[in-house]
């Protein structure tokens, strides 16, 4: 097990990406049943919730492309589901920027307030500077952008947390601010963040409380942890990890094969390629010259977010012995993507979580008899 693990013996969590944005979470012309449509987001939500995940994540986009033409906003959308569960805490993302901490710090202490302490934030520093000169916004280089989302984390934890608050940032100013009423959550709205530049892993081991990164190998996520940790520890800081996955569960390895290679066959190659260029410009302007998909490959990139790359592809039984391996490097969280949404979310629960908490159980016993 990873050092410095945080899972500390408690289950992994799930949690699945919201499609609030059209085109489904692969950037392929092959057939989805899935809808970007407030009418079956509800109705994902509440399968969602009663398969066992705890956490949905909506995702921002200004402008369309990659295959996503249209987008709903993603504290609006969130709100909106939130009010159609009890149980599921909704990630909303923002971007700072176009939202300014004081606004956010309001708007989410209210929804948290409404919905009874299950608001979460993602806050994504951005990555594609042709979004950001569409709308009008400054665009930061790549380290700027994410001292930029440091001070909005900050901003946000000290006005959740403290009255009469004040802040004398590079980007944000506050002089004896208060707000009323704080949100219900202690000691605040839990916050996430992306990224796997060494920008990113720095911040998150010194505010964030979660930290999302793309698909990649046992071996290779647990670099990331260990390093994260690591650094964590030394700032008094403990955070907590979820991997991007995109989930094909089917009854044999072969139909689970066949589907991820249709998905791959029938991929828009136009708009992955778009997608690879703007990634690879984003990547240049970190100070190690790469990003997030430096070693993405085309057929890594249908997937937006490397989720092929977990390899969470197979039967039932095959993707639980990997998601508990995941578990033992240190992962808290499997967030997760699915072709067609709402059936394989129930599959899911039904078929491969059992197993999970089946193989999680073993685990635990086996410690509990060592160590007695």
């Amino acid at each position: 097990m990873s050092q410095f693990s945080s899972n500390n013996g408690q289950a992994i969590r799930f949690s699945y990406w919201v499609p609030n944005v059209s085109g489904g979470l692969v950037v392929s012309n092959i057939e989805q049943r899935t809808d970007w449509s407030y009418d079956y987001n509800v109705r994902l939500a509440q399968a969602a919730e009663k398969s066992g995940f705890e956490y949905a994540l909506t995702q921002i986009r200004f402008t369309a492309g990659y295959g996503a033409e249209n987008q709903h906003e993603s504290v609006s959308f969130s709100h909106a589901l939130l009010a159609k569960t009890e149980k599921l805490k909704v990630i909303a993302a923002i971007l700072p920027g176009p939202w300014k901490p004081v606004l956010a710090a309001k708007q989410l202490a209210t929804i948290d307030y409404l919905t009874n302490g299950r608001i979460a934030i993602n806050v994504v520093s951005g990555w594609f500077r042709g979004e950001f000169d569409a709308i009008g916004e400054p665009w930061p280089e790549h380290d700027e952008r994410y001292i930029r989302s440091e001070e909005f984390i900050r901003t946000l934890k000290g006005i959740w947390t403290t009255d009469n608050y004040s802040f004398d940032g590079k980007y944000y100013q506050f002089k004896d601010y208060t707000l009323k009423p704080k949100p219900l959550q202690k000691p605040h709205i839990e916050v996430f963040q992306g990224g796997s530049s060494r920008a990113a892993r720095d911040m998150a081991s010194r505010v964030s409380d979660w930290y999302f990164t793309n698909g990649n190998t046992p071996e290779e996520l647990k670099k990331q942890i260990d390093d994260i940790r690591e650094k964590a520890k030394l700032n008094n800081h403990s955070v907590k990890i979820g991997v991007n996955a995109f989930i094909i569960a089917r009854d044999t390895e072969e139909e689970a094969r066949a589907v991820l290679q249709e998905i791959i066959d029938q991929a828009n190659v136009e708009a992955v390629n778009a997608f690879g260029d703007a990634t690879r410009e984003a990547g240049a302007a970190s100070k190690e010259g790469e990003g997030n998909w430096a070693k993405s490959t085309f057929e890594d990139l249908v997937q937006y977010n490397d989720g092929f790359k977990t390899n969470l592809i197979g039967t039932p039984q095959q993707i639980a012995e990997r998601i508990v391996e995941l578990k033992n490097v240190g992962v808290d969280l499997v967030l997760s993507g699915f072709l067609h949404f709402i059936e394989e979310v129930e599959y899911f629960g039904e078929k491969v979580l059992p197993l999970v908490r089946q193989i999680e159980e073993a685990q635990k016993d086996q410690i509990t008899a060592k160590s007695a």
